[in-house]
């Protein structure tokens, strides 16, 4: 029953295609027009990626800290380690070059040596107030060379926001618009403004000027993600084409895979936009990723229409034949892919979900753009000549698939120690693997906004905020000189962690309070004792400090109070050790009955969400796992054949595991991605081999021997061309200058070479093996579908094709 669904159902579909091609031509334009139309919805992304839900405990957590202290992610630094900036002209320049940035409605104020205020003391009446350092506008070298000292002896309360606490080199701060960080006009002020500013006057003055700050980093590693999607979709067709070209020798042939593939990757733009999802470093994979893809489905309905030429010359027929028998396989293949994308869906991660969603949509769509597009277009063109059929019968690949049999006929036991030598020395390699959270790692090492953040993390110990966030549970608990001290004890401490900046609190006005009432000697920048506050508080009382220190350290309530340090690129392992040695401390210092303190910031926040993204990657190749072996299991419905499968699937996943130990790859969002992608793919052999398995055993009265190596042969070209395919074809992510691409295309290459080899060398040799378990009727049932054509489905189609005509 279900022999006549099946090819009679992909019978119907061929005739319903090759009866439509108009309409289908003009269906495809007018999709591809109307998804083209949605490209301008796409956005890309002016924010982390939010790795967690936003239900998650450590997100509410951020949230919460945004509501009282707002964005803190609106910091850009400029960097200067040059002693010549303290003479007259080049500090005049720099002086103009921060006016001129303060101008931007994108900036909201500017913290520079040129403008600099200090907090001076007054009498009548008693008060505080800031005024200018430097009362000059054009300071001579006297005057400049003072100041110079002044900032780095008598001015601690501007160390590691003006000056590195142990170098010469001095910042300035430009403090972004909290309402428009996030948003388009970050990018056009950085690109468009600031940029092109800095290089005018590092060529004009001979200063070397670093950049840096999360604002300024985003906006430069966004900028190359966006780059890098041309680079990536130029490349893929490039290699692809060549490979494809290499095999079939016909430029016809390659041009119609090419505009196959060309269509996929607008339909993916498209959906993408549709969707309103962001670019982000995983959609970016998505349209090179479909090229990649859809090139072996292109090999597989040209070759098998090419065989049909050349087996009887009648191109009608074989138009037909080539939707009818390799529709099945083609349909199994592919939807066995999209099950391997399509599991992160059911994971939490709002990213993952996306990347989910727009991978498995558009590799179903290009399945379907192959079916439609090669049988037509080829129906309007003449027959392939028998140059054109001469790749179907070249003594390479015979020698090829001669090596293989000979290996899988003579050599099993050497195939069985080699899997199992290479088992436990990837099982070995796994042990060392480490987890990776670092959010500079996977950024392009050559380019100058990654040695900037160098740069500020050897001057002033790092540009990734790390947040405290301290509730003291009472209004204006902060200002309390007991809760001060609390403070000041959990700064000294965090100072002395090498990772972490000194932290900049409420403390340092408060200790600048004392200074200033001291004349401004340095030696009183210190928090004031009980007697000393009463005598300070009325010069403090009406103060203002001018910058919103005040403001930007404790709520409105004065209740809650922010402890800011900045934390270099470290890690998920360095990061987790700072935190669990962290808290004991937070705890002792700030008891729970008075206090609650809870950690924060953008740097907690990529650490948490890199654990917890990997987590879910896992559970997701699992859930692949799964759910590809309940498809196989629906097809071949034998459990013994199920487990045989994986063996060969599961083994190049383990060895790439192992590789990565060995190399030092961590694992990362980007590198746990190769093995869902991966799986999905390699599975594709195994079906195709274990289906032309089945049906030999059939046609040789369950012979085990003859089926395999009949299985082999006829298999073992076509995986041969599609492996090959792929590999050079994820190579192509090798180019991109952000280290998790390279790594994921390197490792999803070799893990779909070792997948190749193990299901034409492992995958056979176990099911000869095996033999007598596997070799009978009740193992081997007949499959709920049928994935490769046999002689009695062509005499089928014969008798339906005259009943037709």
């Amino acid at each position: 029953m279900h022999k006549i669904f099946s090819f009679g159902f992909w019978n119907s579909i061929a005739r319903l295609i090759l009866r439509n091609r108009i309409i289908i031509i003009l269906a495809i334009i007018v999709a591809t027009v109307l998804l083209s139309t949605q490209w301008k919805y796409m956005r890309f992304s002016y924010t982390e990626a939010n790795l967690m839900p936003d239900d998650h405990e450590v997100n509410k957590v951020y949230n919460s800290f945004l509501d009282k202290f707002g964005e803190e992610g609106n910091l850009i630094l400029l960097g200067v380690k040059d002693s010549s900036l303290f003479t007259p002209e080049k500090f005049k320049a720099w002086n103009k070059l921060t006016d001129t940035l303060q101008t931007f409605p994108e900036v909201d104020h500017v913290i520079s040596p040129a403008s600099l205020m200090e907090l001076k003391k007054f009498e009548d009446p008693k008060r505080f107030e800031m005024v200018p350092v430097i009362t000059e506008k054009n300071p001579d070298a006297t005057e400049l060379k003072d100041f110079e000292n002044r900032l780095f002896t008598s001015m601690p309360f501007y160390e590691n926001l003006v000056y590195s606490g142990h170098s010469n080199t001095i910042q300035s701060a430009l403090y972004l618009n909290k309402e428009l960080v996030n948003t388009k006009a970050r990018k056009i002020f950085v690109l468009e403004e600031l940029d092109p500013i800095i290089e005018k006057f590092e060529q004009e003055q001979g200063i070397d000027v670093r950049v840096s700050g999360m604002p300024y980093i985003r906006t430069l590693n966004s900028q190359n993600i966006v780059n890098e999607i041309g680079y990536f979709i130029l490349a893929a067709l490039l290699v692809t084409s060549l490979i494809f070209f290499f095999f079939f020798r016909s430029f016809r042939a390659t041009l119609i895979s090419m505009v196959t593939v060309c269509i996929g990757v607008m339909w993916a733009f498209g959906v993408i936009g549709l969707l309103n999802y962001e670019i982000t470093i995983l959609t970016a994979l998505i349209p090179p990723l479909i090229i990649v893809i859809g090139i072996p489905n292109c090999i597989f309905l040209i070759n098998k229409y090419q065989q049909e030429i050349q087996k009887h010359g009648n191109q009608a027929k074989s138009l037909q034949r080539v939707i009818a028998k390799v529709g099945n396989a083609t349909l199994m293949t592919n939807l066995t892919t999209a099950s391997g994308f399509a599991t992160f869906i059911l994971t939490d991660s709002e990213l993952l979900k996306q990347f989910g969603v727009v991978a498995s949509i558009n590799i179903i769509a290009i399945f379907v753009l192959s079916l439609l597009i090669i049988p037509v277009i080829y129906s309007y063109l003449r027959p392939p000549k028998t140059r054109h059929l001469r790749h179907l019968n070249k003594k390479w690949i015979g020698a090829f698939v001669d090596w293989m049999e000979k290996m899988v006929r003579h050599h099993r036991i050497a195939i069985y120690i080699t899997a199992i030598s290479l088992l436990v020395a990837s099982i070995i390699g796994i042990y060392t693997i480490k987890i990776s959270g670092s959010m500079l790692e996977d950024m392009p090492e050559e380019a100058q906004f990654f040695q900037d953040v160098k740069f500020f993390e050897s001057e002033f110990e790092g540009v990734m905020p790390l947040e405290i966030l301290v509730d003291t549970k009472r209004p204006n608990g902060v200002l309390k000189l007991s809760t001060l001290r609390r403070i000041e004890e959990l700064e000294n401490y965090i100072a002395e962690i090498p990772e972490l900046s000194n932290p900049i609190s409420v403390t340092r006005l408060v200790k600048y309070t004392k200074q200033a009432y001291y004349n401004g000697n340095p030696k009183y920048y210190q928090l004031p004792s009980s007697q000393e506050r009463n005598f300070i508080m009325p010069y403090a009382k009406n103060m203002d400090t001018g910058d919103g220190l005040l403001k930007a350290y404790v709520d409105s309530t004065g209740q809650y109070a922010r402890i800011t340090t900045y934390m270099q690129d470290v890690g998920t392992d360095k990061m987790e050790k700072i935190e669990e040695n962290m808290m004991p401390q937070i705890e002792k210092i700030f008891p729970k009955e008075g206090y609650e303190v809870q950690l924060t910031g953008k740097a907690l926040l990529f650490q948490k969400g890199t654990n917890y993204l990997v987590k879910n990657l896992i559970i997701s190749l699992g859930l692949a796992i799964l759910l590809i072996a309940g498809l196989m299991a629906w097809m071949f419905r034998s459990f013994k054949m199920i487990l045989i499968s994986l063996v060969p699937n599961l083994l190049p996943l383990l060895v790439t595991a192992g590789l990565m130990g060995y190399l030092g790859v961590a694992i990362k969002p980007s590198t746990i991605l190769v093995f869902s992608i991966a799986f999905g793919i390699s599975v594709d052999d195994t079906i195709h081999f274990l289906a032309k398995y089945r049906q030999e055993l059939k046609v040789n009265n369950w012979k085990i021997k003859r089926s395999v190596y009949a299985a082999l042969r006829e298999t073992g070209v076509s995986m041969f061309y599609t492996s090959i395919v792929l590999f050079f074809g994820f190579s192509v992510f090798m180019i991109s200058s952000f280290g998790g691409t390279v790594a994921l295309g390197g490792l999803v290459s070799a893990t779909l070479l070792f997948a190749m080899l193990a299901n034409l060398l492992l995958l056979p040799s176990l099911l000869l093996s095996l033999e007598r378990n596997i070799a009978n009727k009740q193992v081997m049932k007949e499959p709920a579908m049928k994935i490769i054509e046999t002689e009695e489905d062509d005499e089928e189609l014969d008798k339906n094709e005259t009943n037709n005509s």
